[in-house]
């Protein structure tokens, strides 16, 4: 039986999948191999690529500050085809409601574990804030928004949570430093978090996932709502050319205006400011346009399984390589050619043996349809 026109099951985006495991393939391994090719080759190319896949040290912007917002800029793409077709089906909100809050600390529990193991430890040793948390908090409350809120009002809250954030991080004194500093000693989003989280900060007296820097990420994750909106929207009012234009020429708005903005809010990953929104937002915008266009709109998409293997088991494989010892499997799996090279360059090797040897364990779990899902 062919399935009928009316049917509003959601469509999986390809694009969305292999963008997910283009993003995910630079923190399991993939920035190590330019830093290992850079230092072995001294190639001008390979130098530049590994400065860029590196963090500034307090303001500015590298190409190693968008992987993490693009994964909650992708968990917010994702939102309209998981809620919104349960939404128009007429299905109960509480119960997506608390499915939505289960994630949400579901992903702040597992932060926590990536953190500090399952060690008992003193509290002050412990360490709450963290990438998987701020991916969990974020994307709960963006989405909340989006189960709760008109499109509007959705937009309103985008704004506000930007101007806003930018007035408190400008406005609020700290003590001993007074108003309008962006050190890392004086700025008021550390020192509140100095205040109210337990255990640990990441830097002593500042911690880049904390809960304070929180609340602009909630941006970051609406977002990816709004693209969300777009892609699904009816191909009949909204073609589907017309989508990647959009995306791409509002990513480059973006840009601009986050590039201005940096003139008075710098542009500061650890303090995820206003201007910092903008900026990985125009990226992600204009990532998320090519990769929708190459693959779900001109259908070039016989590789793209390559990095879906990856961006559909993400969770799992950013908690694996954590705790899994891949590089000693590489070592054992390949040094029989990697032998042959110079010590230089054996480095480079085995670094590329060990993304393959993750991506060989992914590939394993596709083929059973093996998922972790949060």
């Amino acid at each position: 039986m062919s399935q009928s026109s009316t049917d509003t099951r959601p469509r999986r985006l390809l694009s969305l999948d292999a963008l997910r495991g283009f993003d995910m393939f630079w923190i399991t391994g993939g920035e190590e191999i330019f830093h290992l090719l850079a230092e072995a080759t001294g190639w001008t190319g390979a130098i530049i690529m590994a400065e860029q896949l590196s963090h500034p040290d307090w303001n500015g912007f590298r190409a190693y500050d968008l992987i993490f917002p693009l994964f909650l800029f992708l968990s917010g793409v994702s939102a309209p085809y998981s809620l919104g077709i349960r939404l128009e089906r007429g299905d109960d909100r509480g119960k997506m409601l608390r499915k939505v809050i289960q994630r949400g600390l579901t992903l702040v529990l597992l932060g926590i574990i990536y953190n500090n193991g399952l060690q008992i430890k003193p509290l002050a040793e412990m360490r709450f804030p963290s990438v998987l948390a701020r991916i969990g908090l974020a994307g709960m409350f963006a989405q909340i928004i989006y189960l709760y809120t008109s499109t509007r009002t959705q937009y309103i809250w985008f704004v506000s949570l930007l101007l806003g954030y930018w007035a408190f991080v400008m406005l609020v004194p700290v003590p001993g430093c007074g108003a309008g500093h962006m050190t890392i000693e004086c700025n008021p989003v550390s020192y509140l978090d100095r205040l109210i989280i337990p255990g640990h900060l990441h830097k002593d007296i500042h911690d880049p996932e904390g809960l304070i820097s929180t609340v602009p990420a909630i941006a970051t994750g609406l977002l990816g709502i709004f693209a969300g909106n777009l892609l699904r929207a009816d191909e009949r009012s909204t073609s589907r050319t017309q989508k990647v234009l959009f995306l791409f020429v509002a990513g480059i708005v973006f840009l601009i205006i986050g590039k201005l903005w940096d003139y008075v809010f710098p542009i500061n990953k650890n303090l995820w400011t206003s201007s910092f929104v903008m900026i990985v937002g125009g990226w992600s915008l204009i990532l998320l346009s090519i990769f929708y266009w190459i693959i779900d709109v001109q259908g070039w998409n016989r590789y793209a399984w390559i990095l879906a293997v990856i961006g559909m088991n993400s969770i799992l494989i950013y908690m694996a390589q954590h705790f899994i010892d891949f590089e000693h499997t590489s070592v054992r799996l390949f040094r029989g050619i990697v032998k042959y090279f110079s010590e230089p360059y054996q480095k480079v090797f085995y670094a590329i043996g060990y993304v393959i040897v993750e991506w060989l364990m992914l590939w394993f779990l596709y083929k059973k349809k093996v998922f972790l899902k949060v």
